[in-house]
Formats: structure tokens, sequence, C-alpha cells
């Protein structure tokens, strides 16, 4: 039985085989398999598997970043293959780390949705409150992704989550939490007011797809899904 691409993409990624990465993604391309899945299953899981391998010290910081950058530019590959989804009318605003890891994550979320049809406004990482503010008061969107927020991150994100609450701006905006330390530190999404909190790619496109418009002074909705277990936080 052949090797699953994961397992395969994983040997030449972790040694920086560029070339050998890029081809077997075309190969797996031309063989017809779909480029989200790639991302979902192959591109995804191997950036989280370089992540916990950089953690437990596994592998240095030069093989972490090589394959972290070999990784990005194969997600950027996939997405001249996504799909252009029929229009839903619906726009989500992205901002994530200025960590490398969660970049490619936040970008691979924001190709997804916009292959499901949405408009996606990635901003990045360290945009100032008062511009994001700007920015989210002219767009409304559905809803506000902050992805992979590091630990030492957590106290602007709180402001700035609180500074949406009590200045009313987009109040049905839901606000959504993902990656980072979100996904290593249970309730944390619901410490800083997000309604909802996602960890995977297709559960970030149902979760955040399914969500009612958000209402003025309300809690956040409790949305969470269950972790097989928890891992240590960097500090």
């Amino acid at each position: 039985m052949p090797e699953p691409l994961l397992t395969r993409y994983l040997q030449p990624l972790l040694a920086g085989r560029r070339a050998e990465c890029f081809r077997l993604i075309a190969e797996a391309l031309d063989a017809g398999t779909r480029p989200e899945h790639i991302a979902c299953d192959v591109v995804w899981p191997a950036m989280l598997q370089l992540d916990r391998l950089f953690r437990d010290d596994r592998i240095d910081a030069a093989i972490n970043n090589m394959a972290a950058r070999i990784n990005r530019t194969v997600a950027d590959q996939l997405q001249a293959h996504l799909p252009c989804g029929v229009p839903n009318g619906r726009r989500l605003v992205v901002v994530c780390s200025d960590e490398l890891r969660e970049g490619i994550g936040a970008e691979i979320l924001s190709d997804l949705f916009q292959a499901e049809g949405w408009d996606v406004y990635l901003l990045g990482a360290d945009v100032p409150h008062d511009e994001l503010l700007h920015t989210i008061g002219k767009l409304c969107p559905h809803a506000l992704l902050i992805y992979g927020s590091q630990p030492h991150e957590i106290p602007n994100v709180r402001r700035l989550v609180e500074m949406i609450r009590e200045i009313g701006v987009c109040p049905t905006m839901n606000i959504v939490a993902g990656g980072g330390v979100y996904g290593r530190v249970d309730a944390l999404w619901q410490e800083i007011g997000a309604d909802a909190v996602v960890c995977e790619p297709r559960e970030a496109l149902h979760t955040i797809s399914t969500l009612e418009p958000a209402k003025p002074g309300r809690r956040p909705l409790g949305i969470v899904k269950k972790r097989r277990r928890k891992r240590k936080v960097a500090v």
C-alpha cells in the first residue's frame, strides 16, 4: 500500500528538499487530488508537526524555518488551483500573529474561505487597533478571525476585543479565535471575549459559516471543540 502523501511529504520537507516537495504536490494535483484536500490534509498537519517538533527540541531553528518556508510556498501554489466559489455576500477579516507558522495558517484559512465564496481581507500582523477598528467599521464583516496569538500577545488581544465591544463597531460581527495558544489552553478564547474558537480548517469553515449574527451586549456563544491533549505553553 502506498504511503500517505503527508508521510511522503514530511520526509523531504524536514530535509529541506524543496524540489522534491514541489514535485510530490504537483503529482498529487495531476492525479486528481483536490487542492483543498492537500491544504487541509497535508500542508496544515505538516505545519502543526513542525511546530510540535520544534517545541519538543527535536528540530532546530534552521530546520524549522527552512521547512516552514517550503510549506508556505506550497500553500501559495495551491491557492492558484482552488476553485472560485460563487460569491455569497459574506465578509471575513483575518488578523494574525507575526510568527511564520501563524502567518501560513492565516493564509491557508483565507484561501479556503475565498474558495467558498467569501470576501476575505487578510490584514496580517501588527495592525494598530484604531486602523483595524476603522477597517471593521468600513467593511462590516460577518466575522473577525484572530489567528495564532502567542502567550505574550493575549493582553493586547483582550484589549482589542474590549474596544470592539465597547465602541460597538459592527455590532453583528462575530469574533473568532483560532490557532496559536488558543489550541493549547482551554477556555482562553472565552477569557478574551471571543464568540467561538476553531482549530482546524474544516472546523473553521463550518463554525464561522454557521454562526448567527452577533447581538449587542450578548455573552460569547460558547462554541468549542474538545482537544485530545494539552500541550505546554511557551513563555
